[in-house]
């Protein structure tokens, strides 16, 4: 098999949260049953992975200053951990 078409096959197994094994299955099942395998999902529905640097940085753009006059999540632990 090709490199190129193996290369192909893995993005389309890791698209459809498939394994590889699994992938062909899906096409090969299709073939068979005279349908089409399920398409990759539309261009403007593929699911990506972020960083939590990348999350972090999106939520400091979007929010610059903290908020005030609310308990944080450590003072609410801290509060729950002393009261024991």
């Amino acid at each position: 098999m090709p490199e190129a078409w193996a290369e192909a096959l893995r993005q389309r197994a890791a698209r459809n949260h498939r394994s590889l094994q699994g992938e062909l299955m899906a096409i090969l099942e299709g073939a068979v049953a005279g349908t089409p395998a399920p398409a990759a999902k539309p261009v403007g529905q593929v699911q990506g992975w972020k960083t939590v640097a990348q999350i972090a940085a999106e939520l400091r753009a979007k929010y610059p200053r903290p908020i005030t006059g609310v308990s944080t999540g450590r003072d609410i632990i801290r509060a729950e951990r002393d009261a024991r």
